[in-house]
């Protein structure tokens, strides 16, 4: 699956979970997406609730973001680095982030940054509509 289906798959699942709670407050609604919370009600949601795995080493991660705000992608590719092809980038260049190289192409790899997942940053950034927040991550758009 690439960024973009990836991206509007995601949308559409969060945005059914949102609709499905409008009875929430804003802080309510983030509590909600909790990890403990979202891998009993929504097993659908994340591949990793089934494992019963998360996808940073936190005590308390927070899955209303999944993926980051800051996060950068082209499907068609950003732009050349040493004769590859560079597909996603962090507009923030966090400290934490990583990148995959194999012989052809770069991914960002955000494995090791906890930032969409801290509770000051969703207070930050939230909207119920997650397409709002992440609408500058397709550099297609």
């Amino acid at each position: 699956m690439g960024y973009r289906d990836w991206f509007d798959n995601h949308a559409e699942k969060h945005a059914k979970i949102v609709e499905s709670l409008p009875h929430l407050s804003d802080k309510e609604l983030i509590e909600y997406f909790d990890f403990d919370n979202m891998k009993v009600k929504h097993p659908d949601f994340c591949p990793l609730y089934e494992k019963d795995k998360k996808c940073h080493d936190m005590d308390k991660l927070n899955c209303y973001f999944c993926s980051c705000m800051h996060f950068r992608f082209n499907e068609n590719g950003i732009n050349k680095v040493d004769n590859r092809t560079c597909y996603s980038y962090c507009s923030i260049n966090s400290s934490s982030h990583k990148l995959f190289k194999s012989d052809t192409a770069i991914h960002n790899d955000c494995s090791s940054c906890k930032v969409p997942h801290k509770g000051h940053v969703i207070d930050k950034y939230f909207s119920r509509d997650w397409r709002e927040v992440m609408n500058k991550c397709d550099e297609n758009i």
